[in-house]
């Protein structure tokens, strides 16, 4: 059970619109979302860096960051709410998945997808990337990309610390983070 009880319907207009933008058609907000939304500023702040627009970054590459970014923080809750949402759009195989929980790991990722592991994993160790791991990411990523992928790891921290603080039990039909 959440920390913060979340916002039960029927929601406020805009509320209602916002969810509306972000889930898809007949899907309830996430857990996560209604917390949040029960104050004005943290869901106006949260909305505004949230980058659940399409960015620059293909599905695959973004997914890779978000699961290996929420494995690192422990936060079952969001790596299972992106496996369920996206891992088939983004062409993942199970192995792949599993590959994205595990730390370290010794899954053999083609080179890009291997650069984007290791900068989630150097962001989360450092808060940092050395020049050889940045040169890594800048020979697979233009600018734009690498700058999605940095707000991206830093975006998805976040919701880990509001996750797992918050105590959010998995959504329905979403899988248990791997060992």
């Amino acid at each position: 059970m959440s920390r913060i009880p979340p916002l039960t319907p029927p929601y406020r207009p805009d509320l209602q619109t916002a969810f509306d933008r972000i889930m898809p058609p007949g899907a309830p907000p996430l857990d996560l979302f209604r917390v949040i939304a029960t104050s004005d500023r943290a869901w106006q702040k949260f909305a505004a860096a949230s980058l659940l627009d399409r960015g620059p970054l293909p599905l695959r590459a973004r997914e890779i960051v978000i699961h290996r970014t929420c494995a690192r923080t422990h936060c079952g809750y969001e790596w299972g709410v992106h496996v369920a949402a996206f891992a088939a759009a983004a062409k993942f195989t199970p192995a792949e998945i599993a590959a994205t929980a595990q730390y370290p790991s010794d899954f053999a990722w083609p080179p890009a997808e291997q650069a984007l592991i290791d900068t989630a994993d150097a962001l989360h160790d450092r808060a940092s990337l050395t020049d050889f791991e940045f040169t890594n990411l800048a020979a697979h990523f233009s600018n734009d990309q690498i700058l999605e992928i940095l707000m991206l790891a830093g975006f998805y921290r976040t919701v880990s610390y509001l996750a797992n603080g918050l105590n959010l039990a998995p959504e329905h039909g979403t899988p248990a983070l791997l060992k």
